[in-house]
């Protein structure tokens, strides 16, 4: 196991997850008419020639060298528990899919709004994985995805629950029985 785990900030303890994950609406997903990528700007620039991504590769790894660009480092993948360094190794997982964040309310917010969830920052909605990991997930939720690293579930709820919160998106009976199982293997 490696020095550090890429953990995002703003990750919750079980008992917030917990209150966050009960206080969610449950409801039937909306369509995906009218999605497009596009409609999430993501990785703009964050000042001082660094963007988004470059800001995330930063944050979440053991060391690394360069600025903007980063150019090696050493990265720790939670999903799949890869070590990489590497940078074009790696993806920069919007841990809510931006189409699955489309279909759970975002389909009505403004680019505005869109741009910020695509580049938070702040919350766990940005994790650094292996590109192969964040690929087989693409848009799916945790009802039908989750890592494959065993003991990586725990983590993965808990940013997903609180992306949700923290972005009032709604979600569905099966995803939210899937998060439920998922908390439930927490221990911290």
């Amino acid at each position: 196991m490696p020095s550090a785990l890429a953990f995002p900030p703003g990750t919750p303890s079980k008992s917030t997850a917990q209150s966050q994950l009960n206080s969610l609406t449950v409801k039937s997903e909306s369509s995906m008419t009218g999605y497009s990528r596009d409609k999430f700007p993501h990785w703009i620039g964050q000042g001082s020639g660094c963007d988004t991504r470059q800001l995330v590769l930063q944050r979440d790894a053991d060391y690394y060298s360069g600025s903007c660009p980063v150019t090696s480092g050493k990265w720790y993948s939670y999903y799949d528990g890869v070590t990489f360094y590497d940078p074009s190794d790696l993806d920069i997982d919007h841990v809510v899919p931006l189409a699955e964040a489309w279909r759970s309310g975002a389909s009505s917010w403004t680019t505005e709004k869109r741009e910020d969830i695509a580049n938070d920052l702040s919350g766990p909605q940005l994790i650094a994985v292996s590109a192969s990991s964040n690929r087989s997930k693409g848009d799916q939720d945790p009802s039908t995805w989750q890592p494959p690293r065993s003991g990586a579930d725990c983590g993965y709820s808990k940013w997903w629950i609180s992306t949700k919160y923290k972005w009032g998106l709604s979600l569905q009976s099966s995803e939210k029985t899937a998060l439920q199982g998922m908390l439930n293997s927490c221990v911290y």
